[in-house]
């Protein structure tokens, strides 16, 4: 078997993703300030939704669910992995052609099923405008997730992952552009956002290129192979369809209220900071390791692969909810309260931060479980489970606004999330002892919560020693990098004192990796 190094992996797309993320709030800080909660960011988030909602379906979604367990097996057993690949290409690209000139004609009806709210005020037409703009977006950054589905396949992570940064440097120069040019920095936003797809999904296809993954466009044909990864794809985009039903009722919803969308956004983005460092890196590198393993019947390595990546997901998440959770307003004052964004803002962001925050080891479990199902071509059961999820998201979403409010969304999000977990994890025990957790990781799960717990109280702490610095101005700055440092290191030193996790392990996973690079 040719190996994928899982750490390694993890921590290359988990550095790049990191970068991704900093740039990605560093994006957010540019909108609050120069846009600020209101019509105008409510209708570019309603807008940019529109298009990252069917990304789910046909990118890192239910087609990257179906295509990279077929290509990785194909790739692993020799078995004409390009020529899977380009009939992929083909029939994607067809589909996404047409969806996206549907979606260009029928844009009022699109945002009339999204965001309900918005009829009858200023924020409808402007939603309408801007989604025209951004929608075809969809089609580029799709066909950029197939590329990088296959060059994760083959083990070469770093141009994958790297991609998704391009996004967010485009868009904050041209919003730093905009704005000194004295310009409307809303358009030179939108107008940006389907210029980084094509810049995203020329990263991904020069580097598939020199890794050897030669594939060309041509005319779509209906081969077995295509008819089978429609057959696993379809139960896969019917449960992302469940989970955007999920972000509907939420947005629809928050559409109800003033500002509401504005501020659900900007707390999501907060959050998807260490999901998307630590939850998406190890989905992304677990997923094409465990196909792989499947294919060669090695059990035992898959089960290791699997506890090795729910340790290390947990290990890095848990800390980052409880930091979010104890101190979520220093962080979101610093960040997001200046120009248009107020300190009302700020403490409701704030809020919707601290609620997502006990849903982060949710969303990222939900990552380290779901490759179990994805990697032996099933992708019904986690459908099933889905729809369930659905279930509890709208129960609460609707049922808790007469008591939460616009506050009532984020709260059944991370509800649906623990109640995927749950799921997930109860079916993944019929599969075998392959999918489940073994002796180390149950051994260090506990000393993990333990640890984070502690880094809780010293924080809470330190931030009432730091409150008033943390008003100031100019202090506010210095104040909290302090504080986050002080989380951090209290964090590594008790999780390394009560053995949640040994520092050597990555040590050794970076030598490894130096190694490795040395010889190629």
């Amino acid at each position: 078997m040719k190996p994928i190094r899982l750490i390694s992996g993890v921590l290359t797309v988990g550095f790049w993703t990191l970068a991704s993320r900093v740039l990605g709030v560093t994006r957010e800080i540019l909108i609050l300030a120069f846009i600020g909660p209101g019509p105008l960011m409510d209708a570019f988030v309603a807008a940019f939704r529109l298009p990252n909602m069917f990304r789910r379906f046909f990118a890192e979604g239910a087609f990257n669910a179906a295509f990279v367990p077929i290509f990785s097996k194909k790739y692993e057993g020799d078995e004409d992995p390009l020529g899977f690949a380009r009939d992929a290409l083909n029939g994607l690209a067809f589909v996404l052609m047409i969806l996206s000139a549907l979606a260009l004609v029928f844009m009022p009806a699109l945002v009339w099923a999204t965001a309900e709210g918005f009829v009858g005020d200023d924020r409808f037409p402007l939603t309408v405008a801007y989604g025209r703009i951004i929608f075809p977006y969809i089609l580029f950054i799709s066909l950029a997730a197939l590329f990088s589905g296959a060059l994760n396949a083959t083990g070469y992570f770093a141009a994958a992952a790297a991609a998704p940064v391009l996004l967010n440097i485009f868009v904050i120069i041209a919003m730093a552009v905009g704005a000194w040019l004295g310009g409307d920095v809303i358009l030179w936003l939108v107008w940006t956002i389907p210029l980084a797809g094509v810049a995203q999904l020329a990263l991904v296809w020069v580097a598939a290129e020199r890794a050897g993954i030669r594939v060309r466009p041509g005319t779509p044909r209906l081969t077995p192979d295509m008819r089978r990864l429609v057959r696993v794809a379809v139960p896969a985009a019917l449960a992302g369809g469940v989970m955007q039903i999920n972000l509907l009722v939420g947005q629809q919803v928050a559409s109800q209220f003033d500002k509401a969308v504005g501020w659900l956004y900007a707390a999501d983005r907060l959050y998807q900071l260490p999901l998307g460092v630590v939850g998406i890196a190890v989905g992304i590198v677990l997923l094409p390791d465990l196909s792989r393993r499947l294919k060669a019947e090695d059990d035992a390595g898959a089960r290791h692969a699997f506890s090795r990546a729910g340790e290390m997901a947990l290990a890095l998440t848990v800390p980052a909810a409880v930091a979010l959770v104890v101190i979520p307003l220093p962080m979101v004052s610093v960040l997001f309260e200046r120009g248009a964004t107020s300190a009302s803002d700020s403490a409701a962001i704030a809020l919707a931060v601290a609620v997502y925050g006990l849903g982060l080891p949710a969303f990222v479990l939900q990552k380290v479980l779901q490759p179990l199902f994805f990697a032996r071509e099933d992708t019904r059961t986690p459908f099933r489970y889905a729809v369930w999820a659905m279930v509890v998201n709208a129960v609460l979403a609707v049922g808790l606004v007469p008591v939460l409010g616009w506050l009532a969304p984020a709260l059944a999000t991370t509800a649906a999330g623990w109640a995927m977990v749950v799921l997930l994890a109860v079916g993944a025990r019929r599969i075998g002892t392959s999918a489940r957790f073994d002796d180390r990781f149950r051994r260090r799960i506990w000393r993990i919560c333990a640890a984070s717990g502690l880094m809780g109280v010293i924080l809470a702490g330190t931030q009432w020693a730091l409150s008033p610095f943390l008003g100031m101005d100019y202090w506010r700055y210095p104040a909290l990098v302090l504080l986050l440092f002080v989380g951090m290191a209290s964090y590594g030193l008790i999780g390394h004192a009560v053995g949640a996790f040994r520092l050597s392990d990555f040590r050794d996973a970076l030598r490894r990796r130096r190694s490795r690079d040395k010889t190629q």
